[in-house]
């Protein structure tokens, strides 16, 4: 596992059954809404995950607060325990909103934005669920043209709903925004938090590199 959270290729898993053979976004027409990871699913941020742990724990030190651990998403979940909640968000989304206007289309995304132009192709609704914060998702999405292919209105970061992944919540946010139900949404991913969010969420999940 990556220090964002991602995995590496011996953690995936096999894809949804309803996800079409040729893969890609013109396959998932058997949805009525499909949700996207950001980072490492349809963009990279140009981020440095080992310079974000270091700049939250800048923040404990300052505030002269033992850090529980070392791990960068535990110590952002602990953060609000210690009343420094508000700073050590504040120094993962300085980071993040750097990386997305830095960040790198991949694969699936620019399978997205052709997809958009294309009034033949029959897919669904698409949105964002994200343990990014929701501003750095919009840079991204607005720096690499997605715009057309999501829906604006189901972006969803950490900070949407007040839970993030692996907590159920936001990824149900993105589904009901899209106007369906969870058993006839989609999650596309690309780590176990996601997949431990959609199987919360009773959401199918399909790993981003069985779609590539």
């Amino acid at each position: 596992m990556t220090g964002d959270g991602r995995t590496t290729g011996d953690e995936r898993a096999t894809g949804e059954e309803r996800v079409a053979s040729d893969g890609g976004p013109s396959g998932l027409a058997g949805y009525d809404a499909v949700v996207y990871d950001l980072d490492g699913t349809l963009v990279e941020l140009a981020v440095d995950w080992g310079a974000v742990a270091k700049s939250v724990l800048d923040v404990y030190a300052e505030h002269a607060v033992k850090p529980p651990t070392d791990e960068l998403w535990d110590l952002m979940e602990a953060a609000g325990e210690y009343g420094i909640g508000d700073e050590v968000e504040e120094a993962i989304a300085l980071h993040e909103r750097t990386g997305a206007r830095d960040s790198t289309l991949l694969p699936l995304g620019e399978r997205l934005v052709e997809g958009a132009g294309d009034d033949g192709l029959s897919t669904p609704p698409a949105g964002v669920c994200s343990l990014n914060c929701e501003e750095a998702c919009r840079i991204a999405v607005e720096t690499h043209g997605l715009g057309d292919a999501l829906d604006p209105d189901a972006i969803v970061g950490r900070d949407t709903v007040g839970s993030h992944k692996p907590e159920p919540e936001s990824l149900l946010a993105a589904v009901d925004r899209l106007g369906a139900t969870p058993e006839d949404a989609l999650f596309v991913g690309d780590s176990r938090r996601d997949a431990e969010a959609a199987e919360r969420a009773g959401v199918a999940f399909v790993w981003a590199a069985d779609l590539i």
